[in-house]
């Protein structure tokens, strides 16, 4: 038998994911969600919140988001998983206007300019390094080498669909791969 606990405040949960949602991105939210609602706050118990961080990778949509419905729906119904999802969106929802505020009264100065194309140039230069590793990892083969250049003409230089190039090479490419052992297969 569960003891029974004093509800927690809708606006508790709406300033936990609120917080979350503000001062973290990219990956490991839902190791800093773990840590407020389980560890911290103990508002649910370690079991209850992996059945929902599984859940909520299960469905379709961001991990996140669905985890916060979840333990939001488990404390408080639905008033909490609304508490919980707005807490998350509404930060990085106001940092995002006042970023493209910001930017949009910068954007003239030569300096920014010059700034936003060197991070263009660096991130093109980086997409050609990925590109380049991966061309050479799929040409280790004459056969894998024959496939990518395949693609690479047909929607690189004939201008292509790539979707029907890809639904045409792919059963090409496994068939060539099937016979193969070992790790580059």
């Amino acid at each position: 038998m569960k003891p029974i606990r004093t509800p927690v405040p809708l606006l508790a949960i709406f300033l936990v994911f609120f917080r979350i949602g503000l001062f973290s991105f990219g990956g490991g939210l839902s190791g800093w969600i773990y840590r407020e609602v389980v560890t911290l706050r103990g508002w649910m118990s370690d079991s209850d919140f992996l059945s929902g961080l599984a859940l909520g990778q299960v469905l379709p949509g961001a991990n996140v988001t669905n985890l916060s419905v979840y333990i939001g729906q488990q404390l408080r119904g639905p008033a909490g998983a609304f508490c919980a999802v707005l807490g998350l969106l509404t930060g990085p929802f106001f940092a995002v206007i006042g970023l493209a505020v910001a930017y949009d009264r910068v954007v003239d100065m030569p300096w920014i300019q010059n700034a936003m194309s060197g991070a263009a140039a660096a991130a093109i230069g980086l997409l050609l390094i990925v590109a380049v590793k991966g061309a050479y990892q799929a040409s280790r083969r004459l056969t894998s080498f024959g496939i990518l250049a395949a693609t690479f003409v047909t929607v690189g230089l004939l201008q292509w669909p790539l979707v029907p190039v890809v639904l045409c090479l792919a059963p090409v490419s496994v068939t060539l791969a099937w016979p193969r052992t070992g790790s580059d297969a």
